[in-house]
């Protein structure tokens, strides 16, 4: 009767013991992946295309496509819908943080370079920036002689 007694209680220790083994094992690894372990190195990621102002500044209004691809690479988002516009985005992260980002987009008049905005200017647009509407000035009338 003792070891009747004595059995059921080490069984009853083994459904606890094993019950509280899993559950620490389950904590040790949700607890892993909630929390940063410091001095554990995050890789940067670097996503979309590399430019620089000297790639831009090589831009030229009257271009082709052909030549602006040959220059800044093949643009990250081609719009299905406006074949006439190139965007050329840019994302440096380490983990969830962003370190750089910019944005270049490209616009083309039939195949033919008109426009350039985002956070790099080409030289020839950085210099003569265009005109919003209402900043257009008409033309004097000539003076009769």
């Amino acid at each position: 009767m003792y070891h009747a007694i004595l059995s059921k209680e080490v069984e009853d220790y083994n459904k606890v013991s094993r019950t509280f083994n899993y559950i620490l094992i389950f904590l040790i690894l949700s607890g892993c992946s909630l929390s940063r372990f410091p001095g554990v190195y995050r890789i940067n990621i670097e996503q979309g295309n590399i430019l620089t102002q000297e790639m831009i500044d090589q831009l030229e209004p009257g271009m082709t496509q052909r030549q602006v691809k040959f220059i800044l690479g093949t643009p990250l988002v081609r719009d299905s819908l406006n074949q006439n516009r190139w965007d050329y985005r840019y994302l440096l992260r380490t983990g969830n943080e962003t370190i750089k980002q910019s944005l270049v987009t490209i616009y083309f008049d039939e195949e033919i370079l008109s426009n350039v905005e985002g956070d790099m200017l080409p030289s020839w647009l950085s210099e003569n920036p265009p005109l919003a509407d209402d900043q257009i000035q008409e033309d004097p009338p000539a003076a009769n002689e």
